[in-house]
């Protein structure tokens, strides 16, 4: 893999070891001269933002750190990133982190120029519309795990703490102006935030690949992603300072994000419930939900299974196969298998369903579901019971 390249799809990206250090010219490229660090409050600690900071002061460049980001970000969070925004009189953000980081310092960038509340922009209709568009700040995202593929998404996942429900808040605009992958900023990561970050980008791409519609692009592209990971994940994680594998997972994290405009499934229609009520990490949920989802979804994939599983060169192609390989590469990256090892409860087993019934990710499921099969769907996540789906 090349140490060093730029491209510029589907926005500019700026890959290599120790990208990072371009930071400077990449605020100057935006015309940002004031901007705003967005992380959260362990990685401001850490000795990566240091690298970052420095890359700043080195130019004389000023800015503002805001790490009150949590790892579900809230509506809070947000608002209280503007506030600190627009008091420093910054002009520009550079959101830097994992999913939850990038998410927020997105948000914050659009709604920088906003009057309107947050939750009046969820992906609900044409309600991306109402933004003014004259208002949205520019982005640099500088990903520091390779899971969610944010930094290349035009869309976010933002709690609503009232309601304990996680909202997807959405406008074309929010898509990064710059995005700098850096390589070396992952291999720190601990081992089952790699492992779970991992299992998300693997999720976004195969839900994005069994998704209904026409749209071959995102279907290219996420299978090759999905290879990138089946071959590189689990070397990620056993060896954290394999260059190699890390660049394959970045990538491929960015892929994912890539290809799921064509549509997620119940995989995330769960998760974000989970993560709105429990505060489940998202990799954790999607990681324990998937097998049982793909056993669910077994009659609308099961042609599609046998042609990916044929790239991916698993013997015995077919649904089951697939299913086979996730559990033994769970197994590998140390990874509950039930959502009762992961200490959730049941009780709110009917809830759960109809929440997640109507989440924006159900409608583009590989087939079509109803708040009982989404119940089902958790019932089987829960107890690794295979029967409660089949």
């Amino acid at each position: 893999m090349p140490s060093t390249t730029n491209w510029n799809y589907p926005t500019t990206v700026w890959f290599g070891d120790n990208r990072i250090a371009d930071i400077s010219l990449a605020t100057k490229h935006l015309g940002i001269k004031n901007p705003l660090i967005v992380t959260d409050e362990a990685l401001v600690k850490l000795p990566i933002m240091a690298d970052l900071t420095k890359a700043l002061e080195d130019k004389n460049i000023p800015f503002t750190i805001f790490s009150d980001v949590q790892p579900n970000p809230t509506g809070e969070n947000v608002q209280n990133g503007v506030e600190v925004y627009k008091n420093n009189k910054n002009d520009g953000v550079i959101a830097f982190g994992g999913g939850s980081a990038l998410d927020a310092g997105k948000t914050i960038a659009f709604m920088s120029g906003q009057t309107r509340s947050v939750w009046d922009f969820e992906d609900v209709g044409d309600n991306w519309s109402r933004a003014d568009e004259s208002g949205i700040a520019k982005t640099i995202a500088i990903p520091t795990t390779a899971g969610t593929g944010s930094e290349v998404g035009r869309a976010t996942v933002i709690t609503d703490s009232k309601n304990h429900a996680k909202k997807i808040i959405f406008h074309p605009k929010m898509l990064p102006s710059i995005v700098i992958l850096d390589p070396v900023l992952t291999y720190n990561l601990p081992k089952h935030i790699t492992a779970w970050t991992g299992i998300d980008a693997l999720v976004h791409a195969l839900e994005a690949y069994c998704a209904p519609g026409f749209h071959p692009m995102a279907d290219g592209i996420a299978i090759e992603a999905i290879r990138l990971i089946k071959e590189n994940l689990a070397i990620a994680f056993k060896e954290p300072h394999n260059a190699d594998a890390r660049s394959y997972m970045l990538v491929a994290a960015m892929m994912g994000a890539t290809a799921f405009q064509k549509g997620l499934g119940s995989v995330h229609s769960l998760a974000h419930q989970l993560g709105g009520l429990f505060n489940t990490p998202h990799g954790l949920a999607n990681s324990i939900i998937l097998p049982y989802a793909l056993k669910q979804n077994q009659p609308a994939i099961e042609q599609k299974m046998v042609k990916l599983c044929e790239y991916l060169n698993i013997d015995n192609p077919s649904t089951q196969s697939f299913i086979e390989f996730i559990l033994a590469l769970r197994e590998e990256l140390e990874i509950p298998h039930t959502l009762k090892e992961a200490k959730i409860a049941d009780e709110r087993a009917d809830e759960i369903g109809k929440l997640a019934y109507h989440d924006p990710s159900t409608p583009s499921n590989a087939m079509k579901i109803d708040a009982d099969d989404l119940k089902n769907l958790f019932l089987a996540s829960y107890s690794g019971d295979f029967d409660i789906v089949g």
